[in-house]
């Protein structure tokens, strides 16, 4: 259940995400931060899953984090 606060703001998230997912694009935790000001990118894509019953692939990528070292995050695409 979406335990936000502010429950306006995740249902916007959400739907960005969701259409920038139906476009085409994968998104990282980062990404959802820079684009959409989404701290809980989990969240939003469990929210996606319950309303619209489309669950998003899911995949572990490398990525160099500010420090210059590697991390894995997780990437999700329709």
């Amino acid at each position: 259940m979406n335990d936000n606060h502010n429950k306006a703001t995740s249902a916007s998230q959400t739907k960005q995400i969701l259409d920038y997912l139906n476009q085409g694009n994968k998104i990282t935790p980062l990404d959802a931060l820079r684009k959409f000001g989404c701290f809980r990118l989990t969240s939003r894509i469990w929210d996606i899953e319950r309303l619209t019953g489309i669950r998003p692939k899911r995949e572990r990528v490398k990525v160099t984090n500010a420090d210059g070292q590697q991390v894995y995050v997780m990437q999700y695409s329709l």
